[in-house]
């Protein structure tokens, strides 16, 4: 008898709500199969495609096994191998050279390439508030509706996910869970097996949309409108809950005079939806008991994101949804953990210091920038680690040119040579979530997950951790924080809030939330109460109650550019991971822009054909699909493709712009005017 292949336990490390237990089949010191966690009920023993296939990345021939030096010219891809004492030591020495003038001139940048605690920004924070390095602020997915989460209930909080399935109306608001939130998917069908009815808000008719009982197919950047004519009828209909109003919100008298100034008219005109849709989502939202909104981050990438998320928070309050346990709201479970994140970044480590911020929506243009009394320092040295940056980063030609940029030494710390990787200096091989060790909290319930190293790091890869300490000790860092190890750092990031022998034992551990948990009341905002109007918003001289604000690029507004677009990810990619895993890329074939049969027919586009999708920051390339995917007047263009693997060497990103959200500092990916014309009539 041949002894069982070990099973190693261990968690997803993408930027996804589900945050699965991953079980890891080892045979011979390599990972053969990557499975969901049975044991684990949000996991249940089901993983998306992606993830199913992370063997396949993990041992992926293209997988960088050894430290780069870069031989030819920025973006050209030409390196030479270096050893890793070699690279760690001009790397120290050309920061140290650099810190000594100032250390904000060194900008690390990074993001969700791993949602892990500890391979995120455990030993990385440590490494750069001592160097006192500019700030990054990491903006690029999630803060616009963070911050409005946060100024109306008080932080990323919200009902349990597993009460979905209890549900009797289920709005899913700016997500297609079929392809993003896997596990809420399967709440949401238990729920409608049981009889609920399931709305869909989206301005594409998305997977999810299709099996749904409804689809608002709203124009780009019109939610909070929406909203707000949810709002009139409500009251128009005295379809609302006077004394949880009463007991527990703050604003209602501001915010009900501001929602009586959107009937459905008024909103159906401004959202391009029939005013009935309004009308009859009005009269089910507050009927229904108990009712619950499934939230997510794409409604937020236009100017009024901030707004909008505002706005759709506060609808539960008004019909007392928050009194069961399967009515509220969730966006994000993820204010919910006890992460002690002071112990983990050790920000006593800037010693006082309190270096500039530097968004990273807005690189393109910082790269770009001269030093200045308002601006600080020139940036000379970019550390880029858990993001690619010249792929995923908005108006991408312009991010081009500062990467091009010959004095800039650049760092990237990667699986793969990626389109960021191109343009480095050094590129250091990383070690993927099979090889190292993390802890995870999660966006999308409330388990906390510790990854196990199923094999040895391949090749010469390193971990995140262990080249910040080493670059740590070469720049003569001594504080006995750089000296901890991987497991000391999972063991800090809860201490005793959670019990670390439970998660060795079986993998997770469940933080304690309340079944119903705003049944009373008993927000973490400064009034306890859910903030319609909030006074923080007022102290900073911005509106303090939601409102529409509209899009900076809506379609229909400009002669040259008369689309508007959006950008959803394709289905079998997230973000710009997994698109270089060939099984993966060839399902989705090559990058696609889905248009409606109404805008195709008089441009002469059929499905199939390339086409060229351009506006004044530049233009991409393409193939058309026509589809009813899209809705008139609006074209999906589905990323985020690598750009050198797309048509041309560009992807989506070519297109859309640093333009900022009214909160939260966020990009605004869905608010962007194109035109789309055949590639033949290029000029």
């Amino acid at each position: 008898m041949t002894e069982a292949s070990p099973v190693v336990r261990g968690a997803c490390p993408h930027d996804c709500p589900d945050t699965c237990a991953l079980l890891t089949t080892v045979e011979n010191g390599r990972a053969v199969r990557v499975q969901g966690n049975p044991a684990h009920r949000h996991t249940d023993g089901v993983l998306c495609t992606k993830v199913s296939r992370y063997a396949e990345r993990t041992h992926h021939p293209d997988r960088l096994l050894q430290p780069l030096r870069r031989a030819g010219p920025k973006g050209s891809g030409r390196f030479e191998p270096v050893s890793w004492d070699e690279a760690l030591d001009d790397i120290a020495a050309r920061l140290k050279a650099i810190a000594a003038r100032d250390p904000q001139a060194i900008l690390p940048y990074s993001y969700a390439g791993t949602m892990g605690l500890v391979q995120g920004e455990g030993m990385a924070a440590r490494f750069f508030h001592r160097l006192g390095a500019s700030f990054l602020d990491r903006t690029i997915c999630a803060s616009a509706g963070s911050e409005g989460l946060t100024q109306t209930l008080g932080g990323k909080v919200g009902m349990k996910v597993e009460h979905f399935a209890q549900a009797k109306l289920i709005l899913i608001w700016g997500s297609n869970s079929i392809a993003s939130n896997l596990h809420f998917w399967k709440l949401a069908q238990q729920a409608k097996r049981d009889g609920a009815r399931l709305v869909c808000i989206d301005p594409r008719r998305s997977e999810t949309a299709e099996k749904c009982h409804e689809h608002l197919a709203i124009r780009p950047g019109t939610d909070a409108a929406l909203a707000l004519a949810l709002m009139h009828e409500l009251i128009a209909h005295d379809w609302l809950d006077h004394d949880y109003i009463e007991r527990h919100t703050l604003g209602w008298e501001g915010l009900r005079e501001r929602a009586l100034q959107w009937p459905p008219a008024r909103a159906a005109e401004v959202c391009g939806i029939p005013e009935q849709q309004i009308v009859d989502l009005a009269r089910a939202y507050g009927t229904t008991k108990p009712a619950a909104i499934r939230l997510n981050y794409g409604m937020q990438r236009v100017r009024g994101g901030g707004n909008a998320a505002r706005a759709v928070a506060c609808l539960p309050a008004l019909v007392g949804a928050w009194r069961h346990r399967s009515g509220g709201l969730l966006l994000s479970s993820s204010g919910q953990f006890p992460v002690r994140r002071a112990d983990l970044q050790r920000p006593d480590l800037l010693a006082g210091r309190t270096p500039r911020t530097i968004n990273m929506t807005t690189i393109g243009d910082d790269l770009l920038r001269q030093a200045s009394p308002g601006f600080g320092p020139k940036v000379e040295a970019l550390i880029v680690y858990n993001s690619n940056p010249v792929a995923v980063a908005p108006d991408s030609s312009q991010v081009v040119k500062g990467f091009a940029r010959e004095d800039l030494f650049t760092v990237v710390l990667e699986h793969f040579q990626t389109d960021t990787a191109d343009y480095a200096d050094y590129v250091l091989p990383a070690t993927t979530q099979h090889e190292h060790w993390d802890i995870h909290t999660a966006y999308g319930h409330t388990d906390v997950l510790l990854n196990r190293p199923a094999i040895a790091p391949q090749g010469q890869a390193r971990s995140n951790t262990e080249v910040f300490r080493a670059l740590a000790a070469r720049l003569g860092f001594d504080e006995p924080c750089f000296a901890e190890d991987d497991l000391t750092l999972c063991r800090t990031a809860f201490g005793q809030e959670i019990d670390f022998r439970q998660l060795l034992d079986v993998g997770w551990a469940t933080v304690p939330v309340p079944e119903a948990p705003f049944a009373e009341g008993g927000f973490p905002t400064p009034s306890g109460r859910c903030e319609f109007h909030s006074a923080r918003l007022a102290a900073m001289g911005l509106d303090p109650l939601p409102d529409h604000v509209p899009n900076a690029e809506p379609g229909g507004t400009h002669p040259d550019f008369p689309l508007a677009m959006i950008s959803p990810p394709a289905r079998n990619f997230l973000n710009s991971s997994f698109v270089n895993v060939t099984s993966l890329r060839d399902i989705e074939g090559q990058p696609r822009l889905e248009i409606h049969a109404e805008d195709a027919a008089p441009r002469g586009i059929a499905s199939g054909q390339m086409v060229r999708v351009f506006n004044q920051r530049g233009e991409y390339r393409c193939v058309a699909e026509v589809s009813n995917r899209a809705r008139p007047g609006v074209v999906n263009g589905l990323g985020i493709w690598w750009r050198k693997l797309g048509p041309f060497g560009t992807n989506v990103n070519e297109v859309t712009s640093q333009r900022l959200t009214d909160l939260g500092r966020a990009p605004t990916f869905y608010d962007c005017h194109v035109q789309v014309a055949p590639l033949e009539a290029s000029h």
